[in-house]
């Protein structure tokens, strides 16, 4: 697959991700897109690691959506782990 292919994928996976862990993340849209082509990414990459399995056949083929989709739920989550007791309170 191309990288325009695989941008769609993580762009899509994201929002799928963050859809199914609904909450405020800091960072905004942009950074679940950057999530959903990285967590695309890594998911593929486990499927072949872990699996064995070659989980990036193509773009229509589930595999390579349910890959794309864990690999973005295990950075959204990563990513709010890090990022959850960052927010700066202002006291008056």
């Amino acid at each position: 697959m191309g990288i325009i292919a695989w941008i769609l994928i993580g762009l899509l996976a994201g929002a799928i991700a963050k859809w199914l862990l609904p909450g405020k993340d800091p960072g905004g849209v942009i950074v679940t897109m950057l999530i959903g082509i990285v967590g695309g990414l890594l998911g593929g990459w486990l499927g072949k690691v872990i699996f064995g399995v070659d989980s990036i056949d193509g773009f229509f083929d589930l595999s390579t959506w349910i890959a794309a989709i864990v690999g973005s739920l295990i950075l959204l989550v990563l990513y709010r782990a890090v990022t959850g007791n960052r927010h700066s309170h202002r006291h008056a």
